[in-house]
């Protein structure tokens, strides 16, 4: 294969995933205004059972500020986020971005990826630089794909039925 059409493939390779990337964002974004929403609306029913919040305006301010609910918060999303990829990797090899974009992260067997695989994907994509390795890598794998022992397919297009 000659250096052209090998930039090809990975620049094809690394825009599919950039664009899976952005799609699952804007899922994740959701996710967490979902989540955060659910423990404003805990906290707003505490309050109302009397549970105090001063010197804080409000629970947003309680939730943003004070040193020792600020940390746990912050935990409490990244566990969502961690969550969310977590399971669609383990369960199905794809998130819903991956879906749309027809990737899928499986071991090289084929088989889908355990949990630990999943976190140390997570812990070694680099909030999704480590996917700029893919224009390099001679196996379009990217930074966390070496780590995690695991390889992102392109899957065939479906077959349309008359």
């Amino acid at each position: 294969m000659n250096a052209n059409v090998f930039y090809r493939l990975s620049n094809r390779r690394f825009f599919r995933r950039l664009a899976a990337w952005v799609y699952d964002i804007l899922v994740v974004a959701a996710l967490l205004m979902l989540a955060g929403g659910g423990m404003m609306a805990l906290l707003a029913i505490a309050q109302a059972l009397g549970m105090s919040i001063a010197p804080y305006q409000d629970i947003s301010d309680f939730l943003t500020h004070h040193p020792i609910v600020n940390p746990l918060y912050t935990a409490y999303l990244a566990c969502v986020i961690g969550g969310f990829y977590g399971y669609f990797w383990c369960k199905a090899g794809q998130t819903l971005g991956m879906r749309a974009w027809r990737l899928r992260l499986q071991n090289t067997d084929g088989s889908n990826i355990r949990p630990t695989q999943a976190l140390i994907r997570m812990a070694t994509a680099c909030f999704g630089l480590g996917n700029l390795i893919v224009i390099f890598d001679i196996n379009n794998r990217a930074f966390q794909d070496h780590f995690s022992e695991c390889d992102m397919i392109v899957l065939p297009k479906p077959t349309k039925k008359k």
